[in-house]
């Protein structure tokens, strides 16, 4: 992470991905080719030094066969609230418009989630309060 007071969100994302990427075997050169970018295009998003549009976020996600929602998700279990930011509920509501996709991957939606603190715990709990 860059310093910053609560890292950027193409840094959580670039950490996710670089983490699937990894968990699954694969390089960046066949990640990269199978998501029609650049090897440093995606060695820079994992890195979290070039923000990624939505469509390219959408190919390096399609190439991985995971969904945004999934990687957003991974990203927020893997960086907890502050603890005063967690004694008060947080909602994030992410909604994706109807945007072309490849035949393999599914249309988009709305997906809500919440999260609380436990008591007693510096970890929020993540709950999905709705999905279309």
């Amino acid at each position: 992470m860059t310093g910053h007071l609560e890292p950027l969100l193409r840094e959580l994302m670039g950490a996710v991905l670089r983490d699937e990427r990894r968990r699954q075997g694969r390089t960046l050169a066949r990640v990269a080719q199978a998501a029609g970018i650049s090897m440093q295009h995606l060695s820079d998003v994992e890195r979290g030094r070039k923000d990624p549009s939505s469509e390219l976020l959408a190919a390096i996600t399609g190439a991985l066969d995971v969904s945004v929602p999934q990687l957003l998700l991974r990203a927020a279990d893997d960086h907890p609230l502050p603890a005063e930011a967690a004694e008060r509920p947080a909602i994030l509501d992410l909604t994706s418009v109807g945007v072309p996709r490849s035949p393999r991957r599914s249309p988009g939606g709305e997906v809500s989630l919440a999260a609380r603190g436990l008591p007693g715990s510096a970890r929020p709990e993540l709950t999905l309060l709705s999905a279309a």
